[in-house]
């Protein structure tokens, strides 16, 4: 069984924890700047936010979106038991275009370095897909 998807699987889950603990860390630290109040936390609404905490915010919301078409092809490629050389390249393809999405969107957030980036990933989970459907004819 292809089981070395299970590294680049595990290294999405240490990132989405790595941006976890940012996105709260940043949390901390602006409440207790007084950037927002606590209360904004009860319904997630209320106030302005400074941009750091909405950068984090979304990246650690954007860890559970594409990436699930990510697990689930790979758990797919394991459970299955198929083996592809072409598979485990793409699958660390995609973790390299998110760490450098997630890098991109918390750090200098160009759009444009993004917008590239997300696609090159979501053109690696795709080809993933394609390739298992292949694979099983």
């Amino acid at each position: 069984m292809d089981v070395y998807l299970l590294y680049p699987m595990f290294i999405m889950v240490l990132l989405t924890l790595v941006v976890g603990f940012i996105a709260v860390s940043v949390r901390i630290k602006s409440v207790k700047k007084g950037e927002i109040k606590p209360k904004y936390f009860r319904l997630m609404g209320g106030q302005e936010l400074p941009d750091v905490v909405t950068k984090t915010t979304r990246n650690f919301n954007n860890q559970f979106e594409v990436p699930t078409l990510f697990y689930v092809v790979c758990t797919l490629y394991i459970s299955l038991g198929i083996e592809s050389s072409l598979a485990l390249a793409l699958a660390w393809l995609f973790v390299i275009f998110r760490v450098a999405h997630a890098y991109i969107h918390i750090t200098y957030n160009h759009v444009v370095h993004r917008m590239l980036t997300f696609f090159a990933s979501f053109f690696c989970v795709i080809a993933l897909w394609v390739t298992l459907l292949v694979e099983m004819m």
